[in-house]
């Protein structure tokens, strides 16, 4: 089954389910050692953008109005 057909499944499934699967699918990763891994990815990078200032460049831009163009 690939990606897209699993997606499409959870997509049918009630909210409630949906969280159970959520739930379940994390247990697995913390039991796994990948949460582990995923999380000291997540605070080297929350480390790297604190001291690179051109990481986070952009969200000056955050408050100001934007305009689509058509």
């Amino acid at each position: 089954m690939s990606t897209k057909e699993i997606i499409s499944e959870i997509d049918k499934l009630p909210l409630q389910e949906r969280l159970q699967l959520i739930e379940m699918i994390l247990k697995k990763f913390r039991l796994s050692g990948i949460y582990d891994q995923v999380m000291l990815a997540a605070e080297e990078l929350v480390n790297e953008y604190r001291k690179n200032k051109e990481l986070t460049l952009f969200t000056q831009l955050d408050l100001e109005n934007y305009y689509a163009t058509r």
